[in-house]
């Protein structure tokens, strides 16, 4: 697996990232992100059209945990997993090894190992506040998008949320804390339309014995998740408006 990841030519930054998410997923964490942001993907979902034959990138998606939803949501379609951490992708390949719709690929944010204008659908889930070059990412996303398809980023750190602030100095890799419209300025200048920012409030209850080391008391974690996550929306232009879109690779 090293060699494969060598080879994409990750920059110190993302090789930091994918040491830590490596362990990340050796010490069980990308299972249990299932059981932890169920509540917020369903409501982002809930706010997503599918078609059966959609293709859809899920870009840093861990275990796979989501993946395995969407493809249900597109039978005749395909989704494909991207990660920079591979013990994660080789998780996600174990486990759904008998889904031939689901594909699982180590890459990264920055450099995404897929061709232009293919996906209907790009996803990603509390994973854009640790990519190195944010900008850069959101352009490659851009890129692989194909005419008239849609983007959403779904993230619990971000500016207007005062109660993750402290996850910065916990966490053992650098993140970006960007506000709600920052975000969508990033995918303004890459290209994206009718941008916009939301919340999705999590309704799960919080036991007054809670313990655990995000989060102070039982108190902070109930007001972080009446916040809510940030979701973030874009639509690429159809394929007229699209031509005359700046060339991002004469920069």
């Amino acid at each position: 697996m090293r060699s494969a990841v060598s080879d994409l030519g990750l920059t110190a930054n993302e090789e930091v990232i994918r040491q830590e998410f490596n362990r990340w997923a050796q010490a069980g964490r990308g299972e249990e992100m299932a059981e932890e942001h169920a509540a917020i993907v369903a409501g982002m979902l809930a706010q997503m059209e599918f078609q059966v034959n959609d293709r859809i990138l899920d870009l840093g998606c861990g275990s796979g945990w989501l993946c395995g939803i969407l493809a249900d949501k597109v039978p005749q379609g395909q989704v494909i997993g991207i990660d920079v951490a591979d013990e994660m992708v080789r998780r996600a390949r174990k486990r759904f090894a008998d889904r031939e719709k689901l594909m699982f690929v180590i890459g990264s944010a920055e450099d995404i190992p897929w061709n232009d204008g293919f996906f209907n659908h790009v996803v990603s889930v509390e994973s854009a506040y640790y990519w190195p070059q944010p900008a850069q990412s959101v352009r490659e996303i851009f890129r692989v998008t194909r005419p008239d398809g849609e983007v959403r980023l779904l993230i619990n750190l971000y500016k207007e949320n005062t109660y993750a602030h402290q996850w910065r100095e916990k966490l053992a890799v650098e993140t970006h804390l960007l506000s709600g419209e920052e975000w969508c300025e990033l995918l303004r200048q890459a290209g994206f339309t009718q941008t916009r920012h939301s919340r999705i409030v999590d309704p799960r209850p919080v036991s007054d014995s809670h313990q655990s080391k995000w989060f102070r008391n039982a108190d902070e974690l109930r007001k972080f998740r009446r916040e809510g996550a940030l979701l973030i929306y874009g639509r690429a232009p159809e394929l007229a408006s699209r031509m005359r879109q700046p060339s991002w690779s004469t920069m």
